[in-house]
């Protein structure tokens, strides 16, 4: 793992006082339901869904797979979609490569890109881009879904297919799009769900 990348996780592991009681409790059921699918000597999946699959999704995605290796989960597998398809979004990206992951694409100019997301030079990367949630390499059965946004949770009320779903809701760092404080708020919005990622793998 890289050294920042670690430094970065350790300081986020340090923050889980700052989680409220009630997300504590939201993310516990899912660390819940991932400790009982590994018990069962069967993969934990996890689809992570916002509207466009551009930002929170994404970033949750991410977050929950590298907490699943910092804390020697095996098993953990984590996907992300949308109700509709975009693009992973350049500046959740580029928080993310602020946090010390190593993220790479080889068409950055395409309309919906892919991106290689590493937490090391010899890491098995995971392959990012944008899709509807019951789209492929998506699972479409024996997983949790977990609605990162209210327009999702509201336009998604059943998720077939899934055994579980939970709604952890996080704001849009879209609101600061194009303004002085955008890096700020997407830089805060990732260490938000990186720590929660943690925290929930840290109860598995």
């Amino acid at each position: 793992m890289n050294p920042p990348l670690l430094s970065y996780l350790r300081d986020r592991a340090s923050a889980f006082d700052a989680i409220p009681s009630d997300r504590r409790a939201e993310l516990e059921q899912v660390a819940t339901y991932i400790r009982e699918r590994l018990q069962q000597s069967e993969p934990a999946k996890l689809i992570f869904v916002c509207t466009h699959n551009s930002r929170r999704s994404h970033l949750s995605q991410i977050w929950a797979q590298v907490a699943a290796e910092y804390y020697s989960l095996a098993g953990v597998e984590t996907y992300s979609g949308g109700t509709e398809a975009t693009a992973f979004n350049p500046r959740a990206v580029a928080a993310l490569q602020r946090s010390g992951l190593k993220i790479t694409t080889d068409n950055p100019d395409a309309t919906n890109p892919e991106y290689s997301v590493s937490i090391g030079d010899s890491a098995t990367p995971q392959i990012c881009f944008s899709k509807v949630y019951d789209a492929p390499p998506n699972p479409t059965q024996n997983f949790c879904a977990i609605m990162t946004c209210s327009q999702a949770d509201e336009a998604c009320p059943v998720v077939i297919g899934c055994e579980l779903r939970m709604p952890i809701r996080y704001e849009d760092p879209k609101v600061a799009d194009d303004t002085e404080y955008e890096a700020q708020r997407y830089d805060e919005r990732s260490a938000q769900i990186c720590t929660e990622m943690l925290y929930m793998m840290s109860q598995v």
